[in-house]
């Protein structure tokens, strides 16, 4: 467990070593999640991607992915192993690099009805807590504090009004050269968000002890300090 030290040399609180960060789609955890993990020399594990690969996988080989018992037939079966750390991460699924296909518009799609099934996500959650064993992690995710890591040491939910998440998921398309109109990202983001909220298993809520960021009208840099700032 690291510990900060004064200008004294005095031993500060020791820092947490885990770190929860969740909320819905396009609150902006990965960004988050990943500077804050890089200020500290941590690891940053975006659950969410774990999911893409998953769902980039089943739509390979032509499960639908409303058939639950299909996915929960892969979820026993399928290994999924994370190599790299941070922005070199990349996702393998029975041995196939499945990094580049994760924000493809099939994918996005499709992944918040395959994460909704009970035996993906428990698959899923015992991947995760593995990743988590040695600490050093900021953990960005739907279930983290709730779920993946009741004790982390900091809870953190971000969220956003649905059409800020709209503005910026539209950003992030444009800038893979992927054009849709407003009115579009934001029935889909509707759509998500219902089902992520309504699911049987692990539905999306801030934990009990989170802290809740609302990042209407702040900056990437402005949200990160309010993160750092909460560490002891």
């Amino acid at each position: 467990m690291e510990t900060k030290q004064n200008q004294k040399g005095a031993a500060l609180r020791p820092r947490p070593p885990t770190i929860a960060i969740d909320g819905p789609v396009a609150a902006g955890k990965t960004a988050v999640g990943a500077e804050v993990a890089r200020r500290l020399g941590y690891r940053f594990l975006d659950t969410g991607s774990m999911y893409r690969a998953f769902t980039w996988f089943i739509l390979e080989r032509g499960i639908n992915p409303d058939d639950a018992e299909r996915l929960q037939q892969a979820a026993s079966s399928v290994r999924l192993t994370v190599t790299g750390v941070n922005e070199h991460a990349r996702i393998l699924v029975d041995g196939e690099d499945a990094t580049p296909h994760l924000t493809s518009a099939r994918v996005e799609s499709a992944v918040s009805q395959v994460s909704r099934v009970p035996a993906v996500r428990r698959a899923m959650v015992d991947i995760q807590r593995a990743a988590a064993a040695g600490g050093g992690v900021v953990m960005a995710g739907r279930d983290i504090g709730t779920v993946v890591l009741p004790d982390a040491g900091l809870k953190v939910y971000l969220n956003a009004s649905r059409e800020e998440r709209a503005r910026r998921r539209q950003e992030q398309m444009a800038l893979r050269g992927e054009e849709t109109s407003f009115e579009t990202v934001l029935a889909d983001l509707t759509r998500r968000d219902a089902i992520d909220s309504n699911r049987e298993a692990s539905p999306l809520r801030p934990a009990r002890d989170a802290v809740i960021i609302d990042s209407d009208g702040l900056t990437l840099e402005q949200v990160v300090e309010r993160v750092i700032s909460l560490l002891p």
